[in-house]
């Protein structure tokens, strides 16, 4: 019997066309009630093959056009974006399981990142010089190609507006394969890509798994690859493109730890903690992990209990992705129980009423745990927060640079100079002062330090010029000077 389900059949969007192409499928499942959404196709080599043919085919043209002339597909896209935001805010909450609000609020980060990319008539700008008499040298930014972006399914509409909107103002074309679990919000994008006026072939998703990516991963007409995921998966992504002589850019996990010293403001450091543990359910690379508790403060953990306490699961925390999630998650919980850790608020077996098959885990904060438990070392990409207690800072700077992974880092403290010893001293790549999520905002790009990153450079914000471009330097000479050096 074929599933029933409440949105079209997903295809992949090549060429500037919709096609299905009769390949094996896989049910969409939401994670809001473990219901059937829709249908994916499970696409093959050839399929990307077909793709990254298209947007060869598209390349000289649209590579050809100035960048002022590219920039005005995203000004009515990025209209689009804004007009249609309850429609995509609802897509994201459906396939994803965030909150309404996290949903709105993930499109206009989308819109921001649209508006970074058609600033870039303004930011991206030749270099020349006269370096002899008579003689020019000149740098051009340059479009690389064909490239590809392989997306998570935590943030199923702004990530692919992390590589899109820059790879594409910036000349390239792209093939774009989202998270086989979030393939709506691409599939969206896709037409009002077209509709913004976008010209066929451009841009192309191709939807499956395991086998579209390492099929990206080998082309060789695809000049870079950027990816977000698990730091296992970031490793075998830039290892197996890099061998292929491909640029890439691979962002993995993270276990983001926050020092909270005793003389924080214990207001707005609890709220703070819990928001950034629980914000987007903890799926979300920048979301606290670890809280490492400096000293006398036990007043502020009574308070972020009290915290925890105020969020209702299902209202104003959403569902984690899948059944495999929510099972791997509690896990984490009670194996850390059993090493003797204590569960301050304990987020296990939600079960939201009406919703009985979705995949929900309640806010959790754990106390008294130790740098070499599991929980403590591993992504548990939900929301929990382990809580390590420190004598000093010395030893909580350790215990965080003791972390395989340097996403991002936080101190909460009423000290400039505490603070700034924190900010020199921890390791990875994004520092938060009495900030929780301390994302950086455009034109200031995103990405962490250690294994949470592999590759030079970053994908977003100004760093993404250098990714999705090469430079071309020419040298010219039109006057007849007398000879004075080797140049002239």
């Amino acid at each position: 019997m074929a599933a029933t389900t409440i949105q079209p059949a997903v295809k992949n969007f090549i060429g500037g066309q919709f096609d299905r192409n009769g390949q094996k499928e896989m049910n969409v499942i939401s994670p809001l009630d473990g219901s059937i959404i829709s249908t994916l196709p499970l696409s093959s080599f050839e399929d990307v093959d077909k793709a990254v043919q298209a947007a060869k085919k598209a390349f000289p043209d649209w590579s050809g056009q100035t960048l002022k002339e590219r920039v005005q597909v995203f000004y009515k896209y990025r209209s689009l974006l804004e007009k249609h935001i309850d429609e995509l805010t609802e897509l994201v909450h459906l396939e994803n399981g965030k909150t309404h609000s996290e949903s709105r609020a993930e499109v206009l980060k989308s819109i921001e990142l649209c508006e970074f990319a058609v600033s870039m008539p303004q930011i991206v700008t030749n270099e020349v010089q006269e370096v002899s008499r008579g003689v020019e040298c000149r740098i051009e930014r340059k479009p690389l190609g064909v490239v590809a972006s392989i997306t998570p399914f935590n943030f199923p509409n702004m990530v692919p507006h992390w590589t899109v909107p820059n790879a594409l103002v910036l000349g390239n074309c792209m093939v774009l394969k989202p998270s086989e679990l979030v393939p709506l919000s691409a599939m969206r994008m896709a037409e009002l890509l077209k509709e913004a006026g976008l010209p066929d072939g451009v841009f192309n998703v191709v939807n499956g798994g395991k086998e579209v990516v390492e099929s990206l991963c080998d082309h060789p007409d695809i000049k870079a690859v950027s990816f977000v995921g698990s730091t296992r998966v970031a490793k075998i992504v830039y290892r197996r493109s890099t061998s292929n002589l491909q640029r890439c850019v691979a962002l993995g996990g993270a276990k983001n730890h926050l020092l909270v010293l005793p003389d924080a403001n214990p207001e707005m450091t609890a709220s703070d903690v819990v928001a950034s543990m629980s914000g987007c359910a903890g799926q979300r690379c920048m979301a606290a992990a670890v809280m490492v508790g400096v000293d006398a403060v036990q007043h502020i953990i009574d308070r972020m209990v009290v915290e925890a306490k105020k969020i209702v699961t299902g209202d104003n925390l959403g569902s984690v992705i899948s059944k495999e999630a929510k099972e791997r998650i509690e896990g984490y919980i009670t194996e850390a129980e059993q090493q003797g850790a204590k569960i301050l608020v304990d987020g296990r077996n939600a079960s939201i009423p009406g919703k009985e098959g979705g995949f929900y885990v309640g806010p959790t904060i754990i106390d008294h745990v130790k740098p070499d438990m599991k929980i403590a070392k591993e992504e548990v990409f939900g929301p929990v927060i382990s809580i390590i207690r420190a004598k000093d800072l010395d030893e909580a700077i350790s215990i965080e640079n003791s972390s395989n992974y340097g996403n991002a880092a936080a101190v909460f403290t009423q000290s400039g100079g505490l603070a700034k010893r924190v900010m020199e001293k921890a390791s990875a790549g994004m520092i938060g002062v009495n900030i929780g999520v301390p994302v950086p905002r455009e034109p200031f790009s995103f990405g962490g330090w250690n294994e949470s990153k592999f590759g030079v450079g970053d994908i977003t914000g100004r760093s993404s010029i250098e990714f999705w471009t090469q430079n071309k330097k020419t040298t010219t000479k039109w006057n007849p000077e007398d000879k004075t050096n080797w140049m002239s």
